[in-house]
């Protein structure tokens, strides 16, 4: 009686909510290794050849920035820049303005737009209307299905509330009511040379038992993106059980630059001259501190520092490091690497791309075996 339950409540949530799984787990598998794809499909945009002069030092800060915002429309404004160390990349200066309240994909973005720049040079390679990106497209559709962050991302959420259930009702249906070697061959491995219908269901049954912990982690993570008051309260709860937040002694900082951009930017890249990039959101009230985040690993959000500037004297407010953080933001901090299989490198990126391929398949197969189940009943009533 109670599988009867359980079989149900996972029918119904599979049948509900299997088209936004199946979406939301293939375009998954793009992103996994999209700045790969990037990279390699348009070496123009990203890599320059390397300066002659190895003392050659990149052009202020500030004057790229203005450099990059002429090639932008009347309105349009640069808000981050991606600063990379190697010598070889260009830096990227980005403008972005979002509609919340819009609907579809076309309305989203205002605007949305990547200015690539030779740091030493000044030269301008390449201007890309980000907008019809095709990896932003599938970043999209993987967020909100291309139907605007007000009403797209709530469909998202909630599917994937269904699919963490899913993932758990799934598991106690597989569990094998005896565990007899015929019972645990027949819920371990698939059986290929069975009927169609029988190989389907091993496809689903089995596959879904292997990617159990994948499709969890992914669920609990996409959860982390999609509730940002599910995120703050796991933080909390788990820093305070880590005692007393860590205290940073801050560093002088000498003004040897005319703004505090331009100076912030210098004191980084000479502490971390072999960081594989450097993030800076450009803020518009003096009042904010100016914050560059620092990412040591390629790839990788969770191995970083983060330093915040004050606007008018220059000096550090304060700064982050994944090294000091208290337990809850060390696990939060490591969400996109979970979420992405960057943790690990290449090797558990090919493990994330393989599990959300699994994830993708368990609305199909799941369907199939529905869809056959209830042509035998419907035969049933006509006979």
């Amino acid at each position: 009686m109670f599988k009867k339950k359980i079989l149900w409540l996972h029918k119904w949530l599979g049948l509900i909510s299997g088209i936004v799984v199946l979406i939301v787990s293939l375009t998954g598998c793009l992103t996994v290794f999209q700045d790969e794809l990037q990279l390699l499909t348009h070496p123009e945009k990203f890599f320059i050849e390397k300066p002659n002069e190895s003392s050659l030092k990149p052009i202020a800060l500030t004057q790229l920035i203005a450099i990059a915002q002429k090639q932008l429309n009347s309105g349009e404004k640069i808000s981050r820049v991606e600063v990379f160390p190697q010598r070889d990349r260009t830096w990227i200066f980005r403008a972005v303005k979002t509609n919340k309240d819009a609907f579809f994909y076309s309305d989203y973005f205002t605007y949305h737009k990547r200015v690539f720049v030779n740091p030493y040079s000044g030269k301008v390679q390449v201007v890309e209307n980000t907008k019809m990106n095709f990896f932003q497209i599938v970043l999209q559709l993987h967020m909100n299905l291309l139907l605007g962050k007000k009403y797209g991302h709530f469909v998202v959420a909630f599917s994937i509330i269904f699919f963490a259930i899913l993932s758990v009702t799934g598991i106690v249906l597989w569990w094998p009511k005896k565990w007899k070697p015929k019972a645990l061959k027949n819920n371990f491995t698939i059986n290929f040379k069975a009927n169609k219908k029988r190989f389907n269901y091993d496809l689903h049954n089995v596959l879904g038992f292997y990617s159990l912990l994948f499709a969890l982690l992914f669920a609990f993570t996409g959860l982390m993106f999609a509730f940002p008051a599910f995120k703050k309260g796991i933080t909390n709860q788990l820093n305070s059980l880590d005692g007393d937040k860590k205290e940073v002694l801050l560093p002088f900082v000498l003004q040897k630059s005319a703004t505090v951009l331009d100076n912030g930017l210098n004191y980084v890249l000479a502490k971390h001259s072999n960081a594989n990039q450097l993030s800076i959101r450009i803020k518009k009230d003096i009042t904010e501190p100016q914050d560059i985040q620092v990412r040591i690993e390629k790839n990788r959000t969770g191995v970083f520092y983060w330093y915040y500037f004050d606007q008018q004297s220059g000096q550090l407010d304060e700064l982050k490091s994944s090294n000091n953080l208290q337990l809850g933001s060390k696990l939060t901090s490591l969400n996109y690497d979970l979420h992405t299989g960057t943790i690990g490198g290449i090797y558990t990126k090919i493990l994330a791309f393989f599990a959300s391929l699994v994830c993708a398949s368990l609305p199909v197969t799941g369907f199939i075996i529905w869809w056959n189940k209830y042509k035998k009943s419907t035969a049933r009533k006509v006979k």
